[in-house]
Parts: C-alpha cells; structure tokens; sequence
C-alpha cells in the first residue's frame, strides 16, 4: 500500500543500481545482483511482446509476464521521447515531465514508483534480463496511453489516449528546512473557456493543500527542540481526462515522529463545463437504488478485508471515490475502518454493474 511503502523508503534508504544496466543492458555486479528481488530473477513463464506505436512496430520488445504486459524504459525513451534522466544522489529515475512525471525509486527491496510525488503501492517496476521495465497498466492509469493487445499475436499497439483539452500543470507549496521540510505538489488546469469554472477548480484544489500546509506549519512550530525531523510532502494522480470530466487524486503526507507518520488522501472529479465538484450520485443518477447498491456491496468487501475494524453502516459522504477507464473507485481513509497496516481501502466497481443498459455517467458533462 501506499503509506506501507512510503515508510519502507523512509527507514530503508535507497540502494544502487547503474543507469546503463536499467536501461540499455549490461552486467550485474555482484552487490546489485544481490540487492535484486527474487521476483525480478526468476524468469519462468514469461514470452516476448512485439511493441508497436500508432500501428508501426518499432525495434523495442516487452514482455509478457505474471499475466501482464512489461514496457522497457527504454522504449517510453526512445519511441515515445519521454524524457530519461537519472539523480545518482537520489538513486531515482525520472521519467516525462509535466503532469506525468513519473519517478522510479531503487532500493535494496525493490523499484518503487511515484507519479507527481504520489506514491503508487500497487505498483512496481522491474529488473528483467538486467533491464528495467514498468507495467503497461501504469501507463493507461496515469500516463495518458491506450493499448490495443492481442494475447494470440503478441503484439502491443500503444497509442496515446484522447483526452480532454485542457492542460494540467503542476504547482508546489515549499517551505525549506533541515528539520521540517514542507513540499506539496498539486495540480491547476488552464485552457478551460469557461474562466470561471476554471477558478473554481484551481481555488477547490488549492484550498485543501493550503490548509493542509497551515496545519503542518502549526505542528512544526509545536515541534520540541531535541525531536525527530518532521516531514511534510504531498503529490497528486489524473485518474480520468476524459467526457468532459477530469478525476484527480491527492495525498498528503505527514512525520511528526513515532512509529510511521500519516496520509490522508482526497480525491475530486469534476465536470469542465461549470467546475462543479461531482458527487458519486451525480455520475449514477440513471439508478435510483445506486447507493443502496452501493452500500450493501461495499459492506460484504471491506468486511473482508483484512484488519477490519467493523464500524462500517454504509457511505458518510460521497467524496471519496475517483474514477478509471470504466470504473468508479471509492476509497475509506486510514484507521476508518480498517487497521493502519491494511493502508486505504478501495473498491472497484464497473459502470456496466452500477447503471441500466445504454446509459452513460457522462451524458450530462459533455
């Protein structure tokens, strides 16, 4: 999960592994194999993927492996001219740029990856054959890619995702220090015609960082002389661009000492037309049993779930979901309802089981 992995990098500290091995071949030395996850060795069942872009098949290969497509780095560099850049002080890879900046941590345990300072804990990249692949799930999640994959051929057709247009860039809320550093990140959208459903997007947004900000300012400044550092950071994902509809997630993350810190996530959807925040049932309207659905559902799997707490009675607000490509993902915060180590809990569910035949969530938006 993301919490669980945040604090891993945290006490663990990064290992090495060179540039040109992850992403062009080479040798392993002996420390870097060592420091290499057993998963990323053992090679078993897993077969070639011909890699094409816009329908051209291009002189990069991924793999197919664990019952999902792996794209090089390389290719993401050189077919796709994503920019590649690597911070040896770091240990940390940097991948695009803007939005979909995405970064890829090595440490001894494994190749964690963030987008936008948003930890991603389901997800991993990989040491194959001495180079360095990622999922192509993370590309059409959060990157802005479509593929078209044929099991029977082998072959990955990557095209990019036809989005709405509007351009999201990233901002930052920084306070430097050696013993409390604060560094925020969170997105504002431009290219809106509608100005001021634009403004009320950028200023929804911005006000929960900012409070956020001005609650961490208030403990660093509780802070005891002789504690621990304390530690403020926060990113954000685009989980749905599209239909007139932009989805984002954000997390904060804060270390005040103790065992782990905390992260508290929020998630807003919003339509482009007007900016108004959108609700669950503003998606599922063409139900009119949505939420009961919905409860009696999310009842039997967070039940489930392991660490349940129990206290669960059905949804106390419809803010905490996002969307995917088909999906509407609703989220619980931590220690809701389950224990710390479970992370935050999230439920898939697909608009074909939500909504009546023929009906479409974004009939209204675009």
């Amino acid at each position: 999960m993301n919490i669980i992995l945040k604090e891993q990098l945290r006490k663990w500290g990064t290992g090495v592994l060179a540039a040109s091995l992850l992403l062009g071949g080479g040798v392993l030395s002996a420390e870097a194999a060592q420091a290499a996850p057993a998963a990323a060795q053992a090679q078993a069942a897993q077969s070639s993927v011909v890699l094409k872009w816009n329908g051209s098949v291009t002189q990069q290969t991924g793999i197919y492996s664990g019952g999902k497509v792996w794209v090089p780095v390389s290719f993401l560099r050189d077919t796709l001219k994503m920019p590649v850049t690597y911070d040896k002080a770091e240990k940390t890879y940097s991948i695009g740029k803007g939005n979909t900046l995405t970064k890829l941590m090595v440490s001894d345990y494994s190749t964690a990856i963030s987008v936008n300072n948003y930890f991603l804990g389901d997800y991993e990249a990989k040491n194959i054959n001495n180079r360095l692949y990622i999922p192509f799930d993370l590309m059409t999640d959060y990157l802005g890619y479509q593929g078209d994959w044929s099991a029977s051929t082998g072959r990955l057709n990557v095209m990019k995702q036809k989005q709405n247009a509007i351009t999201i860039s990233t901002e930052s809320f920084v306070k430097e220090s050696e013993v409390a550093p604060i560094k925020l990140d969170y997105p504002q959208v431009s290219g809106l015609v509608n100005a001021d459903a634009q403004k009320k997007i950028n200023d929804m947004i911005k006000q929960q960082v900012l409070s956020y900000a001005a609650d961490a300012e208030k403990q660093i400044a509780n802070r005891p002389e002789d504690d621990r550092p304390y530690e403020f950071q926060g990113g954000y994902v685009v989980t749905y661009n599209k239909d007139g509809v932009l989805s984002l997630v954000t997390e904060q993350y804060g270390y005040t000492g103790g065992a782990h810190g905390m992260t508290y996530r929020n998630a807003f959807t919003f339509s482009l037309k007007d900016g108004k925040r959108l609700l669950i049932g503003d998606l599922l309207k063409a139900n009119p049993n949505y939420k009961k659905e919905l409860n009696a559902q999310l009842s039997k799997r967070i039940k489930a779930e392991g660490g349940y707490l129990g206290g669960f009675t059905g949804l106390n607000t419809e803010k905490y979901f996002y969307l995917k490509e088909g999906k509407l993902v609703v989220f619980f915060q931590l220690y809701e309802y389950t224990a710390y180590a479970s992370g935050f809990p999230q439920f898939d569910f697909t608009f074909k089981e939500l909504l009546p035949d023929g009906t479409s969530p974004f009939a209204a938006f675009k």
